[in-house]
């Protein structure tokens, strides 16, 4: 047993049931990257128990042997939201140790939802955060670039999506192939205050990572389906005939903060369909959330999936597994 940031013990291998499709239902191609927490460790706690308490929202990614690993702290609406981001290192892809603590009032928000983890061409570190806007549904995205990854100021931070009135958005996937970068943004509707929970994700292209050009609608719900509520792109892998993006679904505004993994593919980045006619993993504990997976390509071949998972109490807890 070791501690994590909150200082609270942290036990492997809780809650292990999940709902795994089968091949009939969605091709065996894709079954290797399917989340299973029977297979996986707690790779971070939530800073309390019980519902609104959170640590998820993952984005990972590979420096030389090590990984680093950003992560969303939350806790309930009224007691601070999402509080900070933590930017943590780890030799084994387990145990992480925390490098930087980037805090919600050092960005001037009310909240702050998942970071993304990117590497530049020459080699620069860049975080992307979701920012919510206090005293209202906006979200947009900033973004901050060191040498290193425990060396962000975000005293030094550019608005690189800034939504506007009608749309927040917040989220992002973000891919650099070659010299090209692609980004799947989750989009909601600020219009109807009534319907603001609804999500799609949006596609957009750009040659540096900081000016994007949008292309419209890569995934969208499905009305009558699981997902029908609104779909969030959580990553994407570019195989050689095809895309493979793996997204959170709901169906109800009820399920907001508890959406369910499924995926996508497409033969663009930018035209991804959903399969199957279920969630393809979920938590066995109420509420059932098990969402933002991401799948993290090794050195050595292997692949990381984290995730985060809802727990018996109602809290969410970050989870990893090795395949």
């Amino acid at each position: 047993m070791t501690r994590d940031l909150a200082g609270l013990p942290r036990h492997r291998n809780e809650s292990p049931i999940v709902h795994i499709v089968t091949s009939a239902e969605h091709p065996t191609r894709t079954d290797g990257f399917l989340p299973d927490p029977a297979r996986s460790v707690v790779a971070v706690l939530p800073p309390a128990d019980g519902p609104g308490a959170w640590a998820g929202g993952p984005s990972a990614a590979c420096d030389g042997t090590d990984i680093v690993l950003a992560y969303r702290l939350r806790r309930p609406a009224g007691q601070g939201r999402g509080f900070a981001v933590v930017i943590a290192r780890s030799s084994d892809g387990e145990t992480f140790s925390p490098i930087q603590t980037i805090t919600k009032d050092q960005m001037n928000a009310e909240s702050l939802e998942r970071p993304v983890l990117a590497v530049t061409a020459d080699g620069a570190w860049r975080l992307y955060l979701s920012c919510a806007t206090w005293g209202t549904k906006h979200w947009r995205v900033e973004v901050l670039e060191a040498s290193a990854p425990d060396a962000f100021d975000p005293e030094r931070r550019t608005v690189v999506l800034p939504g506007d009135s009608t749309r927040a958005v917040k989220d992002p996937v973000i891919k650099r192939v070659g010299s090209r970068w692609h980004m799947w943004a989750c989009v909601h509707p600020l219009a109807d205050p009534e319907h603001t929970d609804r999500m799609w994700s949006d596609y957009a292209t750009s040659t540096d990572g900081l000016d994007w050009s949008w292309h419209g609608p890569a995934l969208l719900p499905r009305a009558g389906h699981w997902d029908e509520r609104g779909v969030r792109v959580t990553d994407v892998r570019f195989e050689p005939t095809e895309v493979v993006a793996y997204y959170d679904g709901r169906a109800t505004a009820a399920e907001n903060f508890e959406e369910r993994t499924g995926f996508a593919v497409g033969s663009a980045p930018g035209a991804l369909s959903a399969v199957g006619a279920h969630p393809a993993a979920q938590s066995a504990a109420p509420g059932h959330g098990l969402r933002y997976l991401t799948v993290l390509p090794l050195p050595d071949g292997r692949t990381r999936l984290y995730y985060e998972l809802t727990r018996a109490d109602g809290a969410h807890e970050l989870r990893t597994e090795l395949r």
